[in-house]
């Protein structure tokens, strides 16, 4: 019975989700559903041990499980938590063996910055070469226009093995040659 009517309240949150994305407007009119389980499993007097435990848990976890339908555009599950955590897997894997705690830090510092652009629909590359430190003011402000700084391709004093292209190259000689 307490699966089943969870189980009611969370599909019809989704069906919601899937037909307007996570709006609160939409979303909202779930509110009194989701107060009314909450309400029942509060007054539930439960045989099995097991239940008990998914009872009381429900109830520890009353004020954060549906709280995405009171903002908008937070998900509904752990999708995003579970891809972070698979970004850092490959990561590991391929460090293997090479990692400090100050190389670890910085790594997560820059998946961190990486997945909030990519879920905000922003370049990553754009963000950092703009030199903002707030992703949510640089995402107000789409259309300004900002000044990219120049990217240093080679160092200082390098020089290249190329020739360097004689002034009349390609114009042609005269005399056949």
């Amino acid at each position: 019975m307490l699966a089943g009517d969870f189980g009611r309240v969370l599909r019809a949150v989704v069906a919601t989700i899937d037909q307007h994305g996570l709006k609160h407007r939409h979303l909202a009119k779930h509110k009194p559903d989701v107060d009314r389980f909450f309400k029942s499993v509060e007054g539930l007097v439960l045989r099995s041990e097991v239940a008990e435990g998914y009872r009381k848990r429900l109830l520890k976890c009353q004020g954060t499980l549906f709280r995405f339908i009171d903002h908008d555009g937070v998900p509904w599950n752990n999708n995003n938590a579970e891809h972070a955590v698979k970004q850092f897997a490959y990561y590991r894997e391929i460090a293997d063996g090479l990692l400090t705690e100050a190389g670890l830090n910085q790594y997560l510092v820059l998946l961190s910055i990486s997945l909030t652009c990519k879920y905000k629909g922003v370049t990553f590359l754009k963000f950092l070469l703009s030199q903002d430190t707030d992703i949510d003011q640089f995402c107000r402000n789409p259309g300004r226009k900002r000044r990219m700084p120049g990217i240093e391709l080679q160092p200082e004093g390098y020089t290249s093995p190329r020739r360097r292209r004689k002034q009349d190259w390609g114009q042609g000689t005269q005399g056949g040659d």
